[in-house]
């Protein structure tokens, strides 16, 4: 796994902290990384405007992404068209401990 430390860019918050995600090494494409990043942070992909690497190179493609090394800092710089379809919300399924057999029960 390739662990990496990745948070939004919001210049305006006093507290931005990063993050852990892991990637697997069999599958460091820019699609994998934000997928898993988007999730992880709650955004939706579609507001993603690019992936910068801190502090100032811009990832734009799979080969950017496989030179990355564990705990390198990256940043979401996210478009700001609309602020509330910014972050999804996440389904059911995927919020922390929900129990898909405790959910089938019947009483």
């Amino acid at each position: 796994e390739l662990v990496l430390k990745v948070r939004i860019q919001t210049p305006n918050l006093r507290e931005n902290d990063f993050i852990e995600i892991e990637l697997d090494r069999q599958e460091l494409t820019y699609k994998e990384l934000l997928r898993v990043s988007c999730h992880e942070l709650g955004v939706n992909p579609e507001n993603v405007q690019k992936i910068r690497k801190l502090p100032n190179t811009m990832l734009r493609k799979d080969k950017d992404v496989a030179r990355l090394q564990d705990f390198q800092e990256l940043e979401l710089v996210l478009t700001v068209s609309d602020k509330n379809s910014l972050f999804r919300v996440p389904t059911l399924s995927e919020q922390s401990g929900y129990n898909k057999k405790a959910s089938e029960l019947t009483y």
